[in-house]
């Protein structure tokens, strides 16, 4: 038998991330305190004040609250010790999180953009000073949130939903104050559904980007900073190679990209050395440690033949 194959770092990988869960729920479980906080203050203040604003961001809070807590179980899940059926843990759970807070926001902009259409149709009297000093103590509260998240969502797509959250009612807290200003000095209380439309815009920008990168990952897309023609061109240019085939790329979860290939190598030639060469420039140039790699000989192209076409170089499509 000619061929050999490689399975590198899952294991590190995965207990990478069961760490990186522990922070997660750390920095989950202070940020949803805040909100949960601030949600009673603004709930109770759009109530007594009549502002449709204060309500649309309390309501975005609670849709804060449910994001948070699903972000929580997720990084619960993340940390959970695997099976023998279960060989990558529970990591997509974050995925499945980030996919789910993406579309509550879709749900929350609705709902507030239909009662701001109400709001045009029907102004109603609203307590501009009260307003105010709510929508500042929010604006204190969401920043403190965001300074707690930061860092963690860079990199992390279940951190990345929270923080939309937040991020999305830390634009509502200066949009409302802003209106406060407008409506204590100048009466204009239109402005009042206006701003929670503009919010209601910018949450739902943010939203689509959210599911759409959910969506690639369970579809098991190519990362969009990985270019998987140049790989292929790349490893067919190292000395001794042959040919290329069964290459797939795919993202695990955050941070985790895994590929797969099988290498056609000269006969003559160490598979140990070409393994070590393959793993050191996939490793250095595109930041892959998760690999899976057979090595064939030219002589005995064990898979170069088969009618299987998504297991071709070829069948590949364009936006995989």
């Amino acid at each position: 038998m000619t061929d050999c194959s490689v399975q590198l770092d899952s294991k590190s990988e995965c207990d990478h991330h069961s760490h990186s869960a522990s922070d997660q729920t750390r920095r989950l479980s202070v940020t949803m305190s805040l909100v949960f906080i601030y949600f009673l203050a603004e709930l109770f203040g759009g109530l007594w004040t009549g502002s449709l604003a204060l309500l649309a961001d309390a309501g975005h809070m609670f849709s804060d609250m449910t994001a948070l807590a699903i972000s929580l179980f997720a990084a619960w899940m993340v940390s959970r010790t695997s099976t023998a059926q279960q060989t990558f843990g529970h990591l997509r759970a974050e995925i499945l999180a980030a996919a789910f807070n993406g579309s509550l926001l879709f749900l929350v902009a609705g709902g507030i953009m239909h009662e701001a259409w109400e709001r045009f149709m029907d102004p109603q009297p609203i307590l501009g000073g009260p307003m105010l000093w709510i929508a500042i103590g929010g604006l204190v509260v969401n920043l403190i949130s965001l300074k707690v998240l930061h860092g963690g969502h860079t990199h992390d797509l279940n951190m990345r939903g929270a923080w939309l959250h937040v991020m999305g009612d830390t634009l509502g807290s200066v949009a409302v104050i802003l209106a406060a200003v407008l409506i204590y000095f100048f009466q204009w209380n239109w402005v009042d559904p206006l701003i929670s439309v503009i919010v209601c815009l910018l949450i739902l920008v943010s939203s689509w980007n959210l599911v759409r990168e959910a969506i690639r990952v369970l579809m098991e897309y190519a990362p969009n900073d990985i270019d998987v023609s140049d790989i292929e061109s790349h490893l067919q240019s190292l000395s001794n190679i042959h040919g290329v085939h069964c290459l797939h790329v795919w993202t695990i979860s955050s941070g985790l990209t895994a590929l797969s290939a099988h290498v056609v190598v000269d006969s003559q030639c160490s598979h140990r050395e070409m393994l070590r060469e393959i793993t050191e420039l996939l490793k250095s140039r595109y930041r892959i440690h998760h690999l899976t790699l057979q090595i064939e000989s030219v002589d005995d192209p064990i898979c170069s033949e088969s009618s299987l076409v998504d297991c071709t170089t070829n069948g590949r499509s364009n936006g995989n």
